[in-house]
């Protein structure tokens, strides 16, 4: 199944194809122009102009055709609709071209002015195409060029609502970092697993004391729990025995113990015995 376009790609495309059609307009105009010249100049020529100032009169006409066309091209492109006497200009010089171009094939030399009777049907065919043709092109692209600036405003007003759509994305926490200790690597052998019957359990330690005096005076003491968190961080990072007792407020002989315990779990029974003690 075929992927819609994106409104952007539309939008460029489309404006392609609108500087497309005014260039070939324009291409139209100056072939149909070229083509008529000579018959205009001829017709200036047959009707007591000098010859040499009648072959000004086709590139009068073309110069002011040429200019409406192009200028509604560039109006439309910028969304401005050009106003009635830009339409009028278009079809009466159209038009002039038309007429100067059939009429020798509408009032042959001779015949009054009138309803044409004498008509030159192929004369009448041969010289009508091309400004009938340039005609009915100039007004045919103007409506594709409405066309198009309306399909252009769509797509840019679709393309300005989902800009301005806040996009939410979710929020996902930065992962935290625990500081590694530097020094000696931390063995397999001493990585701490407890186990029993399949199953894991919490480790759970004591409140504990310092009797022995090692432990920090004054300050601030951490609670049983979080002693007992960070000396298992301490054991697991490696630490020593006075590195842990200082980060965790309590005596050596306390730790040891701890590390100890933590390094011979007991998993004996269903539950892991609580390690450490009063000190």
């Amino acid at each position: 199944m075929k992927r819609p376009t994106p409104p952007r790609q539309q939008i460029a495309a489309l404006q392609s194809l609108q500087s497309g059609l005014t260039k070939v307009l324009v291409a139209v105009a100056v072939v149909a122009l070229a083509f008529t010249a000579t018959n205009v100049t001829l017709f200036a020529i047959d009707h007591h102009i000098s010859p040499s100032i009648a072959w000004l009169l086709d590139p009068m006409v073309a110069v002011a055709l040429g200019a409406v066309l192009i200028v509604d091209g560039r109006l439309s492109e910028h969304g401005v609709n050009p106003s009635g006497w830009a339409t009028a200009l278009r079809w009466f010089a159209g038009l002039g071209t038309w007429l100067m171009n059939c009429w020798a094939a509408l009032w042959p030399a001779g015949k009054p002015f009138g309803v044409p009777r004498d008509v030159d049907p192929a004369g009448l065919v041969l010289h009508s195409i091309p400004p009938v043709l340039l005609i009915v092109l100039a007004e045919a692209i103007t409506h594709y060029r409405r066309a198009i600036l309306a399909r252009i405003a769509e797509l840019r007003l679709l393309v300005d609502t989902v800009d301005s759509t806040p996009v939410h994305r979710p929020s996902t926490p930065a992962p935290i970092e625990r500081p590694r200790a530097v020094g000696k690597p931390v063995s397999a052998s001493r990585q701490l697993v407890i186990c029993g019957g399949g199953a894991v359990f919490p480790l759970t330690i004591p409140s504990a004391s310092t009797p022995d005096g090692s432990g920090p005076e004054g300050g601030h003491r951490l609670s049983t729990e979080e002693a007992a968190e960070v000396i298992r961080q301490c054991y697991e990072d490696g630490d020593t025995i006075a590195e842990a007792a200082v980060k965790s407020t309590r005596s050596t002989s306390y730790v040891h113990k701890v590390y100890g315990r933590l390094a011979n779990p007991d998993t004996t029974g269903p539950r892991l015995m609580a390690v450490g003690g009063e000190g």
